[in-house]
């Protein structure tokens, strides 16, 4: 026989959380790097490859801190959302004097 374990209303929406806060880690390089290459490449097609490749650059890390930013205000919500429930649910289960 086997026992199934209860399964919390929450547990979903943790697992996309960390799959956004793990995602994080590949955004960082990857825009920064193809920041840096679109930009050079475009520098490239009007004669300025080192000027582009630092716009590019500037654009990927831009791009990759608006990301952290986004991310952030995602887990602000999402704690906010968890302490009213865990709030919620404690006054649902205190015995009353």
């Amino acid at each position: 026989m086997m026992f199934r374990r209860r399964r919390r209303a929450g547990e979903a929406g943790d697992r996309i959380l960390w799959g956004d806060l793990v995602s994080l880690g590949l955004i960082f390089p990857i825009s920064i790097t193809v920041g840096f290459f679109l930009g050079r490449w475009i520098g490239t097609q009007f004669g300025h490859p080192q000027g582009g490749g630092l716009l590019g650059l500037a654009w990927g890390i831009a791009a990759a801190f608006w990301e952290l930013y986004k991310m952030a205000r995602r887990v602000v919500r999402w704690d906010a959302h968890e302490t009213r429930r865990i709030e919620k649910d404690r006054d649902r289960h205190e015995p009353e004097p």
